[in-house]
């Protein structure tokens, strides 16, 4: 007998005035998932991990696995760690053509049938269809499709993904049907381009009808049990950041928007880019409706600031001691995405010393990209162990780290140089906790 979606619960708990909600993480990067299914068992929650189309697809995305593969290198982490298998949520984000949108329309959808497919075979079970885009041989104003092919098509990709399910269902009677994210008032995977003075809030009606006429594509191919499993609908709430500015949540702005959440009995909302909002923003969100929050950046932002403050360690202790082998992480990591622009090229403007300070600092933090680097990975390696063979001195941990020199000396955190720099990813994490529990 198969069991309700968690997230299905969360929908019950929202429209009975309790504002519960789930974070959402979305990364690739060992230390981020380490640290967030941590996090996970030391809180007693669950844990959603999502996964884009452009980072994982049939082709291997640009982190060089297929869904099965991401399934497997989650459930390993997830064993070392000792997080148990239940409470762990895969997810795909923004699941549809958008890697193929300059293909004629027949074989981007028959691309993105595919990619779901492989999805929901590999055990996500929380979908977000993303089919906004306009495609090679699209007929579109200004690059924006009708809301009924956007409808037209997520219930085609829809329907491949509940006969997917079925083929689940013969291997696994108990497994969780899939729950599905509907609508995509965000930026294509990866954030913005360009630095923003304001954003333009959902409308009440461009929501309304992104729910009416997806139900009706639905029904169309007599998925009315699979409507029953949309759980929310993806929305702009007036939050966002670039490479060096934020959007702050802005709750009044907002109250049109999420005053028309009542209309939908069953619905939430999910927000993208809520990365670098206060502790208090988020919590806003979750009790004004937005039930997911998206974070992806803003963990490997972390993740950047606490393997800069090891390698700035690691001079001190090294010095010009003879025979030493210094990582040079920063200095590798600046040589890989040099060598390689294609990850931050059209994001960061300015002068040359401004794109030189945007690549290693800004909130965009497009060098999250080449962390899998080679040379990089190696230098992250030499860093780990030329830092752990010895306690570092605490004196320099409170000097470099100083949140986490606090938390050794309450006993709470152990001197390791793997154990700071997941710590750091969990200051980021305690926030959304705070956010998305009652």
């Amino acid at each position: 007998m198969t069991r309700d979606h968690v997230m299905k619960e969360i929908v019950r708990l929202q429209k009975a005035g309790i504002p519960k909600g789930i974070c959402s993480i979305c990364s690739a990067n060992s230390y981020v998932l380490e640290a967030a299914l941590e996090y996970g068992l030391e809180t007693d929650g669950h844990v959603l991990i999502e996964a884009t189309c452009n980072q994982v697809n049939q082709f291997g995305g640009y982190t060089g696995m297929k869904p099965a593969d991401f399934q497997e290198f989650v459930l390993r982490l997830a064993d070392q760690v000792g997080f148990p298998r239940d409470r762990l949520i895969l997810g795909g984000d923004h699941l549809g053509p958008n890697p193929w949108k300059n293909e004629p329309a027949d074989s981007a959808m028959e691309k993105s049938r595919e990619l779901i497919r492989q999805y929901v075979l590999a055990g996500f079970s929380k979908l977000h269809i993303d089919t906004s885009m306009a495609l090679g041989d699209d007929a579109s104003r200004n690059g924006a499709l009708e809301p009924a092919v956007i409808a037209e098509r997520t219930a085609e990709l829809c329907q491949v993904a509940e006969e997917a399910y079925r083929e689940v269902l013969r291997l696994n009677p108990s497994a969780v049907p899939p729950v599905y994210v509907i609508g995509t008032e965000v930026p294509v995977p990866g954030g913005v381009q360009e630095e923003e003075d304001a954003l333009q809030v959902t409308r009440p009606e461009d929501l309304r009808e992104t729910v009416g006429v997806s139900q009706e594509a639905f029904f169309k191919r007599a998925l009315h049990d699979a409507w029953e499993r949309v759980v929310a609908v993806v929305v702009q709430p007036g939050v966002e950041f670039g490479s060096t500015t934020i959007c702050e949540y802005d709750r009044e702005k907002a109250k049109p928007l999420t005053a028309a959440l009542a209309e939908l009995p069953n619905l939430v909302f999910e927000g993208h880019s809520t990365d670098y909002q206060t502790r208090d923003a988020l919590k806003s969100l979750v009790e004004d409706g937005v039930a997911i929050l998206k974070v992806g950046p803003a963990l490997t932002f972390a993740l950047r600031e606490g393997l800069l403050a090891l390698s700035l360690m690691e001079k001190e202790l090294l010095g010009n001691t003879a025979g030493a082998r210094p990582s040079q992480l920063m200095e590798k990591l600046e040589a890989a995405i040099v060598s390689n622009p294609a990850h931050w090229r059209s994001y960061y403007h300015g002068s040359e010393a401004e794109i030189a300070l945007a690549r290693r600092y800004s909130f965009s933090d497009r060098c999250r990209y080449y962390w899998a680097v080679p040379e990089v990975r190696e230098a992250v390696e030499i860093l780990m162990k030329n830092l752990g063979t010895t306690p570092i001195p605490l004196t320099l941990i409170s000097q470099y780290l100083p949140m986490q020199y606090k938390r050794i000396r309450a006993g709470l955190l152990e001197n390791k140089p793997d154990a700071l720099v997941k710590d750091k990813v969990k200051e980021v994490l305690e926030d959304y906790g705070f956010a998305v529990n009652p």
